[in-house]
């Protein structure tokens, strides 16, 4: 699921950083992207040139560091409340404090999850459906 949300952020002009503990999740993620931006390619509904122009706004790491400059944080971790809680406590320390934290939750309630931060007015739900491109 997170490849194809950044894979919309992307195509529609916007930088995105994205962050699993698992590289080899992420080279996964990001040769879907590439193969998907093919696909549109392929059926014509993407110029040719423009695959290269939108993995040219992806950046794939390791570390939850990579929000301090964040103006939103769109979360899509498994649906486990434990682990999206932690995560959520994270992000509230290391993003910026205007930062909109977005959980791409479909079960876990979001006032859980906000209540996890010091910013329960900036986290919201934002949920995606399969597949995002």
């Amino acid at each position: 699921m997170g490849n194809g949300i950044a894979h919309v952020f992307a195509q529609h002009g916007h930088p995105v950083s994205l962050i699993d503990v698992d590289p080899a999740a992420l080279e996964r993620a990001t040769a879907t992207i590439a193969k998907n931006l093919d696909r549109q390619v392929k059926k014509g509904t993407l110029d040719a040139a423009a695959p290269a122009t939108i993995l040219g706004r992806l950046a794939t790491g390791t570390e939850l560091a990579a929000v301090a400059d964040a103006t939103l944080v769109v979360e899509a971790a498994s649906e486990n409340p434990r682990v999206k809680f932690d995560l959520f406590e994270q992000l509230d320390r290391l993003a910026p404090p205007a930062t909109i934290l977005a959980t791409n939750t479909s079960s876990i309630s979001i006032t859980e999850i906000a209540a996890r931060t010091g910013r329960a007015d900036r986290v919201i739900g934002m949920h995606f459906m399969n597949p995002v491109p």
